[in-house]
């Protein structure tokens, strides 16, 4: 049997349904607030993540999307100020949201960066998950820079590879075909996520169009095997195969002058190999580039977030 409690608060979101049903916009985000400090001031967290999730859709169903955002941004300071975890429940809703919202609002970028925020609590790049739904969204509205910088933290290679094989083929060039999953597999491995390396090149050589009948390894391009020899050798922790494997494909590997930086990091990450003193100064490619792309890796209070416009991922939004 529901509480006194709980039937006025389903009361209340009942009246504010209707008077949203009946356009009445303004005094139902008025009221929302209202209902936010006072909820707030008691403690009533939970009745009032329900209140404003409930009030945040409904507004943004009714394309009222500066209202609608409002509220969304709301919630997430909730779920921050009550120190909820991060769950499936919750990021699915924090994503819903996201994507009701027009891309054309300021507040948009606002709720996505104070949701990754708040799920740092498990993750110090955000949560995976919520980078994923993210990304998903962002690949429906083509806007493949910002997919591409959430998919990097997502740890999902294959959904990420996919989303490759869309880019490359609408919008690159032929020559481009082993570009595309070399930058990627590489940027992931310097965020130390083999597994996440091994499943965007396994499914993006496999499905590729251009790639699948290959029936590689070995494949007619140099740097899809680079990128097999590279991941074979990292899981053998084999430092001489490493270095040979530089030199071997050197050519190669000079097609894109960033992968000397990511794979400057790779060998520190990977094989404890200290980076050459002249790729440690700030202003070096390594440490205005790299860094800007995945962050310090090193550091613990790392924000997360990525640069996807310096990752060299295509602006093709």
């Amino acid at each position: 049997m529901a509480t006194r409690s709980e039937r006025g608060a389903s009361r209340v979101l009942d009246k504010l349904e209707v008077s949203i049903n009946n356009g009445e916009y303004y005094e139902a985000h008025q009221m929302y607030r209202t209902l936010y400090f006072r909820y707030l001031g008691q403690k009533k967290y939970e009745d009032l993540l329900n209140l404003l999730y409930k009030g945040s859709s409904l507004l943004l169903k009714h394309d009222q999307q500066g209202s609608g955002a409002d509220l969304a941004i709301l919630i997430v300071e909730v779920l921050t100020k009550s120190e909820t975890k991060t769950s499936e429940e919750w990021i699915e809703k924090v994503a819903s949201l996201f994507g009701q919202m027009h891309s054309s609002i300021p507040e948009r970028e606002i709720f996505l960066t104070n949701a990754v925020k708040w799920s740092m609590d498990s993750n110090k790049k955000g949560h995976p998950l919520l980078h994923k739904k993210i990304a998903e969204i962002y690949w429906k509205e083509k806007k493949y820079t910002s997919a591409y910088k959430h998919f990097l933290h997502s740890n999902d290679g294959t959904a990420y590879a996919s989303m490759l094989i869309e880019l490359h083929t609408t919008k690159g060039y032929k020559s481009e075909v082993d570009l595309f999953v070399a930058q990627a597999v590489l940027q992931i491995l310097c965020l130390r996520n083999i597994q996440m390396a091994n499943d965007t090149f396994n499914h993006y050589t496999s499905f590729h169009p251009t790639i699948k009948n290959d029936k590689g390894p070995p494949y007619k391009f140099p740097l899809l095997n680079f990128l097999w020899f590279l991941l074979r050798a990292i899981e053998k922790k084999n430092v001489m195969q490493f270095k040979i494997l530089r030199n071997w494909y050197a050519i190669s590997l000079k097609r894109d002058p960033n992968y000397f930086s990511y794979l400057d990091n790779i060998g520190r990450i990977w094989f404890n190999i200290e980076i050459p003193q002249n790729n440690k100064n700030p202003n070096s490619m390594f440490g205005g580039l790299l860094k800007s792309i995945i962050g310090d890796l090193d550091s613990s209070d790392d924000d997360g977030e990525v640069d996807g416009r310096n990752a060299s991922a295509p602006d093709l939004d």
